[in-house]
């Protein structure tokens, strides 16, 4: 007989959370070893559960130089850890599983539903052959075309090109944001082939893979598409425009940012940096010498974030979505929220309003906690709290400069923002119960 523990530990979200954070361990003893940096001894147990988090939970951050301070040995661990939190923890198992055993049993089954926010449980195989084979055959094509980019215009060999290429067509797909070129990817700043093919993988992976199944799977007509296809594409495009327009006008007359270049690499620049904060994290300009309003800018599209089921972090765009279709419904004084002619029950709007209420507290109390333990801006401790929650990557500069505490909440942030936060909160407090009363009903004042 399995008593109430057993039964805890065996839930689907219990092993979401497992799994990353079994990884992450095991990537920072990896980082430990000798072999992993460039330089002389091991790397600090600091520094390398950071960079471990960083690349398992596709944060993007770093307190080191990813270029300079890991060996190649080094960068090849952390592209796998990056692969392998792009692909899913649980993803990854039952594909193994697949392969030793072929078959997944329902545990399996149920812990990828919840890494991959799919309903379908019987189609669970045919879901993860479809999901490995779109991420490879879609990485495949940006290694190539940043491989032959990085050869032919550069002054590269083959071998460095095909590694740069490698490294950046995967961490671009799963939207990572870490580079192993000194200062990201500024060198190419006006190179519409390289920021292109950068942007299109980001944009890609940032999707999430339900939405993309259902293209592949000949629904090519909005009329035929699902209300969660119809939000993501919807919300995704609006959101891209937004940010492409606003940074791009914010920092044009910028010296320190877009405006020491030319017009058509200013235009590149702008837009690619309109694009990264959908939790991509790589960066063309030093967001240290950005506007404030362009923070503020930034910090809303990282806060969104990308699709669910996808690699990209935030509280995804479809709950984005959701808060305002909310509050016009309320505003309306419909008595239901709709979207493109479909009815939105009310256990996913509280879905929505927890995972928001959830992440706007997250933010709030690791900026304090940083604020508390060092001593830089508010603004700078925004930044950096809402990047590493919303796995985005980017940072003002400060993140090497924060103590052992102010990384350790960074670390932290990254692993809630990946896991999500109810993901995070069913796994610590899992109390699913049928309540056979109900209480008497009484209106409190809002507002």
């Amino acid at each position: 007989m399995r008593g109430p523990l057993t039964r805890r530990v065996g839930h689907p979200a219990q092993l979401v959370v497992a799994g990353f954070a079994a990884t992450i361990l095991v990537g920072t003893v990896v980082l430990l070893l000798p072999f992993a940096t460039a330089g002389p001894g091991n790397a600090p147990v600091q520094t390398a559960v950071f960079s471990s988090t960083a690349a398992v939970t596709l944060g993007g951050m770093a307190v080191v130089d990813t270029a300079t301070y890991w060996s190649p040995a080094g960068q090849a661990a952390i592209l796998v850890l990056i692969q392998l939190g792009g692909l899913g923890i649980v993803t990854s198992a039952s594909l193994l599983f697949l392969v030793v055993a072929r078959r997944v049993g329902l545990r399996g089954r149920l812990a990828a539903q919840t890494e991959l926010h799919t309903s379908d449980l019987g189609g669970t195989k045919r879901l993860l052959a479809a999901i490995i084979g779109f991420t490879l055959a879609f990485q495949f094509l940006a290694v190539v075309s940043l491989t032959l980019r990085f050869w032919l215009g550069t002054e590269r060999g083959l071998g460095e090109a095909a590694w740069n290429g490698l490294f950046h067509g995967v961490a671009a797909f799963n939207n990572a944001g870490l580079s192993i070129f000194p200062g990201s990817l500024t060198e190419f700043s006006g190179d519409p082939w390289v920021l292109g093919t950068i942007i299109l993988a980001v944009i890609a992976g940032g999707l999430g893979f339900p939405v993309w199944l259902e293209l592949l799977r000949g629904r090519r007509t909005p009329s035929g598409w699902s209300l969660h296809t119809k939000l993501t594409l919807a919300t995704t495009a609006a959101l891209l425009v937004f940010g492409v327009t606003a940074v791009t006008a914010l920092e044009w007359d910028n010296a320190a940012t877009l405006g020491a270049m030319g017009g058509a690499d200013r235009a590149m620049a702008g837009a690619f940096s309109g694009v990264m904060p959908r939790t991509a994290g790589f960066n063309v300009i030093d967001y240290g010498q950005a506007e404030p309003d362009t923070l503020l800018v930034t910090e809303m599209l990282m806060f969104a974030g990308g699709g669910s089921g996808s690699v990209a972090g935030g509280i995804k765009v479809t709950t984005f979505a959701l808060l305002f279709l909310i509050v016009w419904a309320e505003l309306r004084g419909d008595p239901g929220v709709t979207a493109f002619k479909r009815r939105i029950p009310q256990s996913v709007q509280r879905q929505a309003l927890t995972i928001a209420v959830l992440a706007v507290n997250a933010v709030v109390i690791g900026t304090l906690a940083v604020m508390a333990s060092n001593e830089i801006p508010f603004s700078d401790a925004l930044f950096e709290c809402v990047a590493a929650f919303t796995t985005a990557g980017l940072s003002t500069g400060v993140t090497a400069d924060l103590n052992g505490f102010g990384q350790a909440v960074l670390i932290l942030l990254m692993f809630l923002g990946r896991v999500g936060p109810v993901t995070l909160g069913v796994a610590l407090v899992l109390r699913e119960r049928e309540r056979l009363y109900s209480h008497p009903e009484e209106r409190p004042l809002v507002g």
